[in-house]
């Protein structure tokens, strides 16, 4: 079971999210993707290697190269080990460590290939946010689902679990986005290749130390990834009606 968190300035964060995960009763490892973090982030990992040398993986990148290609470059490396569950998580606590034995339970014991932990399903909740940030948040859910058809109430979610079977059939190379249309590009290959889909709730926390990395580069490409999800999704039926 490996988390992957991927990490830019998360010093604040960063011993702390490790220890809260290793302190769960099931046996995680954790492969932190870190992009040239200026204020040490990498370092505070490598001092924790020593501590936890064999569930404790660090991969170094050169430049804040992006959430999205973060995370595919965690899931080749995982999937060039032996890990059979993939999780999806936030540094700065967003994302309470708990919930990662729910997400799990909902995989390994429940018949999810994809698990979400959701805000936006019976039982999840924001807490922390302001009104605005809550109405770009939902917003974003519902436009997505209106646009690609998609039966996940919260498809820009972060925090995720998938069976290694997801990954392998997902053609990595061809997910190309940074932020939130990651997260959904993500969701909508797993749903299209007929994978079981489900929602956990959870209470998602705005962080309370380091700084979001929130843009609007992010948003707009979120609303423009969506409709070039919607297209190629449309375009490939087409052909596939064609021939």
């Amino acid at each position: 079971m490996l988390v992957i968190i991927p990490t830019y300035n998360e010093r604040e964060n960063a011993e702390a999210i490790v220890r809260a995960v290793f302190a769960l009763p099931d046996r995680f490892h954790i492969l932190i993707v870190d992009d040239g973090s200026p204020d040490g982030t990498a370092d505070i990992i490598r001092g924790l290697q020593q501590e936890f040398p064999d569930r404790l993986h660090l991969l170094e990148r050169h430049g804040k190269l992006g959430l999205g290609t973060a995370y595919i470059a965690g899931f080749r490396w995982g999937l060039e080990r032996a890990y059979t569950y993939f999780f999806e998580m936030d540094a700065d606590f967003s994302h309470d460590p708990h919930d990662l034995l729910r997400l799990l339970a909902m995989c390994r014991d429940e018949g999810a290939d994809v698990a979400i932990g959701s805000r936006y399903v019976r039982s999840g909740h924001v807490e922390n946010w302001p009104l605005d940030r809550i109405i770009l948040s939902y917003g974003a859910s519902l436009y997505t689902r209106i646009i690609l058809w998609m039966p996940v109430a919260d498809p820009t979610a972060g925090f995720i679990c998938y069976q290694r079977k997801v990954l392998e059939s997902i053609n990595l190379d061809k997910v190309r986005f940074v932020g939130y249309a990651f997260q959904i590009a993500m969701k909508f290959a797993a749903y299209t290749l007929g994978f079981q889909v489900r929602e956990v709730p959870i209470i998602f926390k705005d962080r309370e130390k380091g700084q979001s990395k929130m843009s609007l580069r992010i948003i707009r490409e979120a609303m423009l990834g969506v409709l070039q999800m919607r297209w190629r999704n449309y375009a490939a039926g087409n052909q596939g009606q064609g021939g």
